[in-house]
């Protein structure tokens, strides 16, 4: 299964980016083994339209344009609180259906638009606090490589 995380804005160069690659290049080596690949980022520019609801609902045209045909998990602050561990059993579960491709999707300053949200596999919240995007972004890359790490039995997860 392929996974790629998908993001309204792009981040710039720095210790926050730095941080995404690095923990994104251990989920693609450790999740090789495991039928998880790719591990991207796609990155989609901020609308400039007039209005909060223009803005969301271009961004999430864009959005579902470029992503590809499989999972879409939408991070969203009013989504499902998981653990580590369920969200990596959620993995594995479209994994070993044989979904090919897994979209984690982080929309722009407004939110997601209503597209986004009705074609939404799963809304998933990392908490009910806002957090800003690139932060989300790291948090996010992270948990991916813990899962895989999870899932190959890899100290690297402690409870």
């Amino acid at each position: 299964m392929r996974i790629a995380i998908a993001a309204i804005g792009r981040m710039k160069q720095g210790p926050e980016r730095d941080l995404v690659t690095r923990y994104l290049e251990r989920a693609r080596a450790a999740g090789r083994p495991l039928a998880l690949t790719g591990f991207d980022v796609l990155e989609l520019p901020e609308s400039r339209a007039a209005s909060a609801e223009a803005r969301k609902a271009e961004e999430a045209r864009g959005l579902a344009a470029q992503l590809p045909e499989g999972v879409r998990v939408v991070l969203d602050e009013h989504g499902k609180s998981l653990s580590s561990h369920g969200l990596t059993e959620q993995i594995a579960r479209w994994r070993d259906a044989g979904r090919p491709a897994l979209s984690l999707v982080i929309g722009g300053a407004d939110g997601h638009g209503h597209e986004m949200l009705s074609g939404a596999d799963l809304m998933l919240s990392f908490s009910p606090l806002t957090w800003p995007h690139q932060l989300v972004r790291i948090m996010l890359a992270e948990q991916l490589y813990r899962a895989t790490t999870i899932l190959s039995g890899h100290p690297y997860h402690r409870e």
